[in-house]
């Protein structure tokens, strides 16, 4: 009986992941960096990560807004009112991740009309929202 139970916490101590790290809890900004090269240099592309959907590897398209519309592209103006995402100090806008920007102006709750760029290629800690590169901001 107690080498049964002592094979069974060998077992289940061997699934444990024990290169795991803390989520960022440092209060800063979310940390963003691109996924991939530039996608405007010139060579072959880099992969993409392999996973279930995509067991290649190969390169992943830009993500969509929520609503299934199309990314926009070039300078977007958006307005609405902005809301807490599920990790601090992440704020998002109609579906898009709010990266950059006046913090003063861009707070939870606030009405506001940002002006930027989709940018899908960035990775962020923020676990939601497609990237929006803000380049200017106004409340109201």
């Amino acid at each position: 009986m107690i080498g049964a139970v002592l094979a069974a916490g060998l077992a289940l101590g061997a699934c444990a992941d024990s290169g795991s790290t803390p989520p960022n809890s440092s209060g800063g900004s979310p940390v963003t960096q691109p996924a991939s090269p530039d996608p405007t240099a010139s060579g072959p592309s880099a992969p993409g990560p392999t996973t279930p959907g995509n067991p290649t590897g190969d390169p992943v398209p830009p993500t969509k807004p929520p609503g299934g519309g199309p990314a926009p592209s070039g300078t977007t103006t958006l307005s609405g009112t902005v809301r807490a995402g599920v990790e601090p100090n992440c704020l998002l806008l109609d579906g898009y991740l709010l990266v950059g920007g006046p913090r003063d102006v861009i707070t939870a709750g606030a009405r506001v009309t940002v002006v930027g760029q989709v940018r899908a290629d960035l990775m962020t800690t923020c676990q939601q929202g497609t990237p929006f590169q803000v380049q200017s901001a106004t409340r109201g």
